[in-house]
């Protein structure tokens, strides 16, 4: 039976190391890779937006975590987790997570699962358009949403951010008012000599490139702009993804569910 290849794990590192935990629990190779870096919004302007809404939250119907560091980048402001828990002891306030990743960390966090809602654990994809399946029926005219994201420096060309502009998109269509907010800023990793480096190996050797953003592929080439990617393989998370891995060159792209189930699977058959 053909080995199956080495993974190249390309999520911002404390997600990365805890998958290459499970995979490496599965008895798979994996590599990480951070091809995305997380700072904290430490700006003026994104200060004084979590002063005011970490006094607001009651007023919120939901509040919409796009990810794990959106829960962390959240919680880390002064006062927000008090807040918070007052928030929801008043009952109505709802937690939205698009999938079992970003759920398990607001569980950890100390948060009340049955205030969280998310797709069902054996949905075909985890995204805005899944989660929007469960809340929707949640919306009256005039609620009020916050999502929870991330910023980049290029954010208004940020192909990540396209299902979060979809379902802001269903809820005003509800007529509820939908608020942004940037709690951290991802940016692309120094291209240190030991990076790229480690870029080539991976390149000589064909390892297979997971990649569950759009934003991490474009920071492979930005990072190696005269890569060609043709030989090279992916595995991407979401339909959206795969897009801009192809979109880059990529010779053979597959998809799977955001799953270590579903990854392991998809890692294995590519041997």
């Amino acid at each position: 039976m053909a080995q199956s290849p080495s993974a190249v794990l390309t999520r911002p590192l404390p997600e990365a190391l805890h998958w290459q935990r499970l995979l490496q629990a599965r008895g798979l190779d994996a590599n990480v890779l951070p091809l995305m870096e997380i700072a904290p919004a430490s700006d003026p302007a994104s200060q004084a937006a979590l002063q005011r809404i970490a006094g607001q939250l009651q007023h919120y119907r939901a509040l919409m975590f796009v990810s794990p560091n959106a829960v962390r980048g959240l919680l880390a402001a002064p006062g927000m987790d008090h807040a918070l828990h007052q928030a929801l002891s008043a009952g109505r306030l709802r937690l939205w997570s698009p999938g079992p990743g970003t759920r398990q960390v607001l569980v950890q966090q100390g948060l009340p699962e049955a205030a969280i809602d998310s797709p069902a654990d054996d949905a075909s994809q985890f995204d805005s358009e899944s989660l929007w399946a469960v809340v929707g029926p949640q919306i009256q005219a005039g609620d009020r949403v916050l999502i929870v994201r991330g910023a980049s420096a290029h954010s208004s060309q940020d192909p990540q951010g396209s299902g979060r502009e979809w379902l802001a998109r269903q809820l005003r269509q509800q007529g509820a008012e939908v608020e942004l907010l940037g709690v951290y800023r991802r940016q692309c990793p120094a291209a240190t000599p030991a990076l790229l480096e480690a870029i080539a190996g991976h390149c000589r050797t064909r390892s297979l490139w997971l990649f569950s953003s759009s934003e991490a592929v474009g920071h492979l080439q930005q990072l190696c702009p005269a890569q060609d990617w043709q030989t090279q393989r992916a595995l991407a998370t979401h339909p959206r993804i795969a897009a801009a891995a192809r979109a880059a060159g990529f010779g053979l792209v597959r998809e799977c569910r955001p799953d270590v189930a579903d990854v392991s699977a998809s890692i294995e058959s590519w041997s």
